[in-house]
């Protein structure tokens, strides 16, 4: 008997000790509230068909909804201290859709994975992660984005739309890919105000397939790609630089379009453009780059933001074949009161396409937001944002074009 409470206390005291060197953190984001919206899209193609009224097809939105301000989540984060300045991290984060029936919102399959990796880190050094993560350029506009990388339209860096589907808002990695999957990554320690980053993304699988001793399709398919980013820190002054090159190559051989699918394995996804720039088809080999710049200065009663983000996309079977969509933006933040944040934006950019008839389409857009914070972790808010896309020729001859119009209100607590 004494022997296993021996056994026991000793065992308990092993687990504490081991407990007292790590630490796991639960966090998350819960952002509901009432979301609204208007669509137009003009088309000279349709007429009076397919939900068209002379060409021209307009919808509206009107629901309680999710995410508006800031996409909601449920992760967990931890450290260990292996000394001597020295520790190993983890993080595990996941979609919340709190106004959807199902945990992972009616569309998912099953938990959505937002990013989860490990890593090792020292604090003199800097530190490198594997698993799936944010990339370079989504890292650097998070830091410098007056919005906040909300997910309203009017933003054009990060050209989002919430509650409503629409070719002409496009979604929110429009701009550039958020995140890639099979990624090693590092980051620097801050050096006198410098630091920098980057990340390595590999998934290359060759594959031969028999049908007895026939041989059959097989061959190889691949998804890799690199991503750098630098900043520096001076008093007030951010400055920030960020370039990606990602390559998906695959064995597909529709080569008439491309801008899909960067990334196999848990990234993002895109058009080249709205309807106003399109052509049709699904990529393959495509070579997708990707650059962004920003600088922001805290001027005490407010703060200032510039950006600028380009993204060219090319069917390396094709050269001919390519898409690119450039935007430039510029705003301010501030707290009007103690409790009451408010900020503004504007930008404007263009979508180029190559192919038959060399299609492109302007757009701009702009945002008001505002906060109204009951607490360090809980905040009431409201935004209002529209975006305006040129009309343009399309393959076809048609042209196309559109409008649209969001808005939101609601309640976001972070835990």
């Amino acid at each position: 008997m004494k022997k296993s409470l021996l056994a026991v206390a000793a065992i308990g005291a092993f687990a504490s000790a081991a407990q007292a060197q790590s630490s796991v953190t639960v966090y998350g984001i819960l952002d509901v509230g009432y979301i609204g919206g208007n669509t137009s899209v003009q088309d000279s193609s349709k007429g009076n068909t397919a939900g068209y009224n002379q060409g021209t097809a307009k919808s509206t939105v009107s629901q309680f909804g999710q995410s508006a301000e800031q996409t909601s989540r449920l992760g967990f984060k931890g450290s260990e201290d292996l000394g001597n300045g020295k520790s190993a991290f983890f993080t595990a984060e996941f979609y919340l859709y709190p106004a959807d029936q199902t945990l992972s919102g009616n569309t998912a399959g099953g938990l959505n994975n937002r990013q989860t990796f490990v890593g090792l880190k020292d604090n003199k050094i800097g530190q490198v992660a594997v698993g799936l993560q944010y990339t370079p350029v989504f890292n650097a506009a998070a830091a410098t984005d007056v919005g906040q990388l909300n997910n309203m339209t009017g933003n054009v860096i990060y050209a989002g739309s919430s509650g409503i589907t629409s070719g002409q808002a496009g979604t929110n990695n429009l701009g550039f890919t958020n995140r890639t999957a099979n990624t090693l990554s590092f980051q620097t320690a801050n050096f006198s105000g410098f630091q920098a980053s980057g990340i390595y993304t590999l998934n290359d699988k060759n594959q031969t397939q028999t049908t007895g001793a026939t041989l059959t399709t097989g061959g190889n398919t691949n998804a890799s790609g690199w991503g750098l980013e630098a900043d520096y820190t001076y008093n007030k002054l951010y400055i920030t630089a960020a370039y990606q090159a990602l390559k998906q190559q695959t064995i597909a051989n529709d080569l008439t379009a491309i801008w899909a699918n960067q990334q196999a394995n848990g990234a993002t996804t895109a058009a080249v453009a709205p309807a106003a720039a399109s052509i049709t088809g699904t990529a393959s080999n495509v070579q997708d780059n990707q650059l962004y710049a920003a600088a922001t200065y805290d001027f005490g009663i407010l703060k200032a933001y510039a950006q600028y983000v380009t993204r060219k996309a090319t069917d390396t079977d094709n050269t001919n074949y390519y898409g690119k969509r450039s935007a430039e933006q510029i705003g301010v933040r501030s707290y009007i009161t103690p409790t009451v944040e408010a900020w503004a934006s504007a930008g404007l950019g263009r979508y180029t396409t190559f192919g038959t008839t060399q299609p492109t389409a302007n757009f701009n857009g702009w945002q008001l937001g505002s906060n109204y914070w009951l607490s360090k972790r809980t905040n009431l808010y409201a935004i209002y944002g529209s975006t305006v896309t040129s009309t343009a020729a399309t393959a076809s001859g048609t042209t196309v074009g559109g409008s649209m119009n969001n808005y939101g209100i609601g309640v976001r607590h972070t835990f």
